[in-house]
């Protein structure tokens, strides 16, 4: 499976950081020199005033701790900050969040070869014997593969 590429760290936590200060200020948090906003945000939710102010210059937050107590004080779920952060992608959310029906997701064996990181050839090509063998055989009480 190919991922994506990410914006860098570096551009992860600057947007992050953006984000969350457009959220506080939604809020009505004052988050100007005197203003008082990061304290009284840091005090409702539990996050060190250092963090808060860490987060917001853009230096980031991969603590899962953290990330979960700003999801609950903003009220927001937890994984649109995961993706805000850069912790998830939001195709990984998705995956999570609406995972296939079981039955839906078909691969063929070739693939599940590779997905399984199968690369001697020998033994792959015994896993996509045995699958296919195994994709053949009816459930128990049915015929065998070797009345067909």
């Amino acid at each position: 499976m190919e991922r994506k590429e990410r914006p860098s760290d570096q551009e992860a936590r600057a947007d992050f950081g953006l984000w969350l200060r457009q959220q506080l200020e939604t809020r009505g948090y004052d988050l100007g020199i005197r203003g008082g906003g990061q304290t009284r945000f840091a005090e409702e939710s539990g996050i060190g005033r250092a963090t808060i102010s860490r987060i917001l210059s853009g230096q980031g937050a991969t603590d899962t701790k953290v990330l979960g107590q700003l999801a609950a004080a903003l009220h927001i779920p937890l994984g649109e900050v995961l993706v805000r952060a850069g912790i998830l992608d939001p195709s990984e959310l998705r995956a999570v969040q609406e995972p296939p029906a079981p039955g839906e997701r078909r691969i063929t064996p070739e693939q599940a070869a590779d997905e399984l990181g199968l690369t001697d050839e020998h033994r792959r090509r015994l896993f996509v014997n045995m699958t296919q063998t195994l994709q053949r055989t009816p459930p128990e009480g049915g015929p065998s593969v070797a009345e067909h």
